[in-house]
């Protein structure tokens, strides 16, 4: 196994290391649809799992700003590796609205437990006597090969109707069905999670909204309080901004056309795509630092979601614009531009990443004559 340094604060030099063990294997994580156990470890050892966790259970509890950087500089050498270093930082962040029970239970062994999260309330859970009984189905749970623990979503009846509540799951709780073929993100094995009536006890489940509005326990670390509308673009959309610096690189190398001193075209289209991505990092740097300072006003809780938004789409567009002006190679089978592609399509695809509902909350918030006014511009 790959030899690590001991984690600490400093993610993103560590992920350029891993980025390149990722790159090494890219091709074999897409073909076998997961992760080979290199990169998989390499996950871990290089800090991603413990990069939010309280640091009073031995994490990080780092900066969005250095996930950022990390995960897409672990993108340009593999987008699957990012998108699941990126999602288990994630998941391990939500182990922070646990009870303190629930939080020690979880981070008993190491920082470096890896967690994932199954999103999406596609369960059922009915209190008992000391806790809950939860069955369901996830489906798409990234990483989920790789975990130790994970924290599912499942409605919990209510007088009122029903609530969706997270609920923490040994590994020993749940099966894993392989479920995942798909055009893009091959290598996320991003498969289905099944738990039939396991016994959850009561301090290892809390509300979705305190997530959502960072309502954490135990911890007043920014990563822990700022509501989640500021990290989840971020958190999907970073492996996007790697993936597509790497395309421009495979394009510049591969195309014999910008080489050619004549070919004002071909460099000048080189120009403009690169400056496109320069554009779409710029977005994602102003929503980490958002995420970052310790308070967001109303206009910045709307604007941050747009931006990631906004800026995949942007980077997909240049990915596209660069499969197209590959030429004849770039249709042939292996070639690197191919599978990244692949990626950043399935990738902006995810729900977090759709401009339609965030675009419609940012414009309607700059209706508001106070908006231009004071147009925020960091």
């Amino acid at each position: 196994m790959t030899s690590w340094p001991t984690p600490g604060p400093d993610l993103p030099s560590r992920a350029e290391e891993f980025a390149s063990v990722a790159a090494l294997h890219a091709e074999q994580a897409d073909s076998a649809r997961a992760l080979p156990r290199a990169v998989a470890d390499g996950v871990v050892e290089a800090g991603f799992a413990r990069h939010f966790v309280p640091a009073r259970w031995g994490g990080s509890a780092g900066s969005v700003t250095d996930l950022l950087h990390a995960v897409s500089t672990v993108a340009q050498g593999c987008t699957s590796a990012a998108w699941c270093a990126s999602v288990l930082a994630g998941a391990g962040r939500m182990g922070a609205y646990l009870p303190e029970e629930g939080q020690q239970e979880l981070w008993a062994k190491s920082a470096d437990t890896a967690v994932v999260g199954a999103l999406v309330p596609r369960g059922s859970a009915t209190e008992v006597t000391g806790g809950w009984r939860v069955t369901g189905e996830w489906n798409f749970t990234s990483a989920v090969a790789l975990s130790d623990w994970a924290l599912v979503c499942a409605m919990v009846p209510r007088a009122n109707g029903r609530e969706p509540w997270f609920f923490a799951l040994p590994r020993q709780d749940y099966r894993v069905a392989d479920t995942w073929t798909s055009v893009g993100m091959r290598g996320t094995g991003s498969d289905t999670l099944l738990a039939d009536n396991v016994f959850v006890p009561g301090h290892r489940g809390f509300r979705r909204q305190d997530m959502a509005d960072g309502n954490s326990v135990g911890s007043d670390a920014r990563c822990h309080t700022a509501p989640l509308r500021l990290l989840s673009g971020l958190l999907f959309g970073a492996p996007a901004l790697g993936a597509a610096r790497a395309a421009l690189r495979v394009w510049a190398e591969h195309s014999g056309a910008a080489t050619d001193d004549t070919n004002v075209a071909a460099r000048t289209s080189l120009a403009r795509m690169a400056i496109g991505v320069d554009g779409a990092g710029l977005l994602m740097e102003r929503a980490a630092r958002v995420a970052d300072a310790p308070h967001a006003g109303p206009h910045e809780l709307v604007r941050s979601p747009a931006d990631c938004a906004h800026a995949v789409d942007q980077l997909v567009d240049v990915v596209e614009e660069l499969l197209r002006t590959s030429g004849s190679s770039g249709q042939l089978a292996g070639h690197p531009l191919q599978r990244i592609w692949r990626d950043v399509h399935s990738l902006a695809s995810h729900v977090a990443l759709r401009f339609g509902p965030v675009g419609a909350a940012y414009g309607a918030r700059l209706l508001d004559p106070s908006a231009f006014r004071r147009f925020p511009t960091r």
